[in-house]
């Protein structure tokens, strides 16, 4: 079986993660600078067989989407154009830098890891791809 990625898009960072073979667990990957994104994605399915990506869509509480939905909609159409053999797939991320906050607080982590911001961009990433699993699951 091959694996399924998520993304957490942001603007200067994108936080990654992705299940096991069996798409069961999911864990962080990596989180690099968006400029770069294309080129790790790139390389990483020439290595690993992915089967889906999965794309936080930033929606406000209200449901509107947020001032990045345009860049991940941009980078949507990127991806299917460049490989439609494996989808990509919008999944609403409200409330996931919140959470990966408080999982880092739950674990333990001292201010100042908190405070790394890719650390929050690959918790989230994992968070979204948990979400995603859990509903497809039910």
């Amino acid at each position: 079986m091959a694996r399924i990625l998520a993304i957490d898009y942001g603007k200067k960072r994108t936080g990654l993660a992705v299940t096991d073979t069996l798409q069961i667990v999911p864990g962080a990957l990596d989180t690099i600078e968006t400029k770069k994104l294309m080129e790790f994605l790139n390389n990483y399915i020439n290595k690993e067989q992915v089967e889906r990506i999965i794309i936080g869509e930033p929606l406000q509480s209200n449901g509107q989407p947020s001032e990045n939905m345009g860049r991940i909609l941009q980078f949507k159409a990127q991806w299917a154009k460049a490989h439609p053999e494996i989808p990509i797939e919008g999944y609403d991320e409200r409330f996931t830098s919140v959470m990966a906050h408080q999982t880092m607080l739950n674990a333990g982590l001292h201010k100042k890891a908190r405070q790394d911001k890719a650390l929050v961009d690959r918790i989230s990433a994992t968070i979204i791809l948990q979400s995603y699993l859990s509903s497809k699951r039910i």
